[in-house]
This record gives C-alpha cells, structure tokens and sequence, in this order.
C-alpha cells in the first residue's frame, strides 16, 4: 500500500546558488520517493525575521533553514538546533576546519555550510603595472594607500579604491570590522566592555575616512556589495577589497569589462594579521523542533555533500559550484581551471580563525560580527555613525563616541555589566 510523502519545508534565501539547489531538489526527490520538497524563497532580511521568530517561540514552521554563520553557534549554544549527525560518505573532515569551527558548538556540529566567503584583494593589474607597483601576495593597509593614489584618475573615470560605505552590520560594518582588527582592535573586552573608543578603533577609522575621501568614488556612503559590484564590472575601481564571492563575477567576462586585467591577492593587514579577512556561510541548520529529522538530515547530508558540488558541476559546470566549503573543491584541478581566483579564495578562508580574531583577547566568536544577540542592534547603529562619517556628516571622533555610547547601552541593558 502506498504512504503519505513526508514534506520537508525549506526556508532559502533568494541568491544564485540556492536557487539552483532548488531545481536540483528533483534529483533528491527521485532518490527517496518518501520525501517531497516544499520551498519557501525569502529576500535575506525577511528570512532572517521569518526564521528567528519561528525558532525562538517553536513554531515548527520549517524543517530546514537557511542560518548565517552568525545565527549558528547562538541558537546551537541556546539548544534551538538539532545537533547534525553525519556518516561516513559525507566526510566531515573534508569540511574546511574554519568554516566548520564557526558552525560548531562544544564539538557539536549545529549547521552543515552550503557555500562560504572569505574578504580578499580584487585589482586591476593593468593599472597596478601601468604604475609600476607589484601587489604583494600579503599587502599591508599602507601599500594599499600608495597604489590608490598612483592609479586614482577620476578624470578618465577611474577611482583608486571602492569599498562599503552603506551602513548596515552587514553592510560597511564586515568590512569595517576586518579593518579594525587588522588595525589591532576589537568589539568587545573580556568584561565585555565596547571598545569603540579605543585607539585602534580611531586609527582604522581615520585611515578609512581619509582612504575613500582622497582616492574612492563620490557618494561611498551609499555604496555596499552590489554598487561597489557594478562599478567594478565596469572598469572604474583600481581596487576593491570584499567578499571573494565576487571574484567570480568580476572575472567573468560576460558580467565585466574588466575581467581579463582582474587579479587577485589577499585582504590587506596592518598591526597585526589577525582578522584581517572575514568568514562567513550560508548554511542549512535543522529547527530543534522538528518532527522530521531523519528525513531533514538526510537533505541536508545531500545538499552539502561531495556529491552535490559534483552534481552541480555536471549540471553548470565548475564555475557554477558552491564554493567556500569542503577541500575537495579546491583539489579538483577542474575546479581550479575554471576559477583562477580559487587559491587566493581558499587561503583567505584558512587563514581566518573566528574563535581568535583579534590581537587582544575578545570573549565572542566570529571575525566580522560578534555572536551575540546583541550585536545586531550594535552593528546597526555604528553602521549608521561611520557611515555619516564618511559622509562628512560628523567627525570621526563623534561618531566613535556616539557609538560606543549606544554601545554601552545595549550591553549594560542585555545585563553584561551593571
């Protein structure tokens, strides 16, 4: 006799790569006929809505999400996820161990990553020789400087540098983070004071303010990943440092006019090399909840497996892949030939650490963010100051104090300290 298909809901975030694992989901559906699939696409915000208060007050309303790997290590250490269990062919040592440690909770693995990024160098060689400047594999924020001002000619409408200037924790906010880590600073102390104020927090600023000033576009403010995207596509950024996700498009040359004079280096350091390149992956969790965890395992064990970045590989070919996950990608010499930005992808990756980001000790996870509830609220409005900032809205020093102040008392309200 015939039984009733157990239904997975999967909530999803509406970008390329998941969207192909959609259409992929027959082939799941035709290895197990007792498993239908049934998709819910949000934009990244409303996901991020729909998901948390779904698994803060246990609504059930899914049985697989799509979870940051800010999400990750909070809801695991608040026991809103199932841990993931996975058997042999999966392979969980071939996961690579920084993205793995940013998803893992007291040894348990709470999310499997369906695709990551690190933070990297992307430049135009052209201009970089034209100027007779060799970038190094490891430039420092200092080398980055003296390139922007050789290569900015606005006149011919090129700018020596682009970077995120919209605000948001996610916006200006990654980015900034790396750069004040790489500048010596951090979020939070270990009484988990901000450190908004501090020296390095100033230093980083002031460099970045005067950097985008001197050699950026007109209007940074208002610029994130995709603004900063298209101007690059077409040929007016010397330099632009951000997601090594981006890599692929500026050097595809149906997408970029520049594709061919793109090369590819490491993010800059300065201080110290600690979270100089961020870390970040989108990745499939299962709610604690769930009535259907054999059969939500069993999905997501084949949306993040080997066999899966095979399958999309056969599918779209190896430029398609979702990248920033396991090793055996970037050992497969196909995958290599059909992204040459691939090695300088995968060493950003390891060599980002999110339990020790910061040259002084911080007591949170994560290179970019700081996994806690918080964070978001705080990332928001910093964003928002050091965006009025660069802006020419306020001073620097206004706004660092303005936002360790609001800071402060999101910290003291959440109960860090009295």
């Amino acid at each position: 006799m015939a039984h009733a298909a157990t239904e997975l809901v999967i909530a999803t975030v509406n970008n390329g790569h998941m969207i192909e694992m959609q259409k992929l989901g027959k082939n799941f559906e035709a290895a197990n006929p007792d498993i239908k699939l049934k998709w819910v696409t949000l934009e990244e915000g409303v996901l991020r809505q729909r998901v948390t208060t779904d698994i803060a007050t246990k609504g059930g309303q899914f049985d697989i999400m799509t979870i940051g790997m800010y999400e990750a290590p909070i809801w695991g250490k608040k026991g809103w996820l199932t841990e993931l269990k996975t058997d042999a062919a999966y392979d969980v040592d071939d996961l690579l161990p920084a993205v793995r440690g940013g998803l893992t909770v007291d040894g348990k693995l709470f999310a499997a990553p369906f695709y990551g990024e690190s933070s990297m160098l992307m430049y135009r060689k052209d201009l970089a020789d034209k100027a007779g400047i060799t970038v190094a594999d490891k430039p420092t924020w200092t080398d980055i400087k003296t390139l922007a001002s050789k290569i900015h000619d606005p006149k011919n409408g090129v700018y020596g540098i682009c970077l995120r200037g919209k605000p948001g924790w996610g916006d200006n906010m990654a980015f900034l983070s790396t750069l004040v880590n790489t500048f010596g600073g951090q979020w939070f102390d270990m009484s988990w004071k901000p450190q908004l104020d501090s020296k390095p927090w100033h230093d980083a600023i002031t460099f970045y303010v005067d950097l985008l000033k001197n050699y950026g576009p007109p209007g940074s403010s208002a610029n994130s990943f995709n603004e900063i995207l298209a101007l690059t596509n077409s040929g007016k950024c010397g330099m632009w440092i951000d997601a090594t996700i981006a890599a692929s498009f500026v050097s595809d040359p149906k997408q970029s006019k520049v594709a061919a004079q793109m090369a590819f280096a490491q993010a800059p350091t300065q201080v110290t090399p600690k979270g100089a390149n961020w870390l970040w992956s989108w990745n499939l969790a299962i709610p604690a909840g769930s009535k259907k965890v054999d059969a939500a395992q069993k999905f997501v064990s084949w949306a993040t497996s080997k066999d899966y970045v095979q399958l999309v590989a056969k599918t779209n070919g190896w430029a398609n892949v979702p990248t920033g996950t396991r090793k055996s990608t970037y050992a497969s010499a196909d995958f290599q030939k059909a992204a040459r930005f691939a090695s300088a992808e995968l060493k950003a990756i390891e060599s980002s650490n999110p339990n020790d980001s910061t040259l002084p000790k911080s007591p949170y996870t994560g290179v970019q963010f700081a996994a806690i509830p918080e964070f978001q609220a705080i990332g928001i409005a910093v964003g928002q100051q050091m965006s009025a900032a660069l802006a020419g809205k306020s001073t620097v020093d206004a706004a660092l104090k303005a936002s360790q102040t609001a800071a402060d008392r999101e910290m003291k309200k959440a109960g860090y300290y009295k």
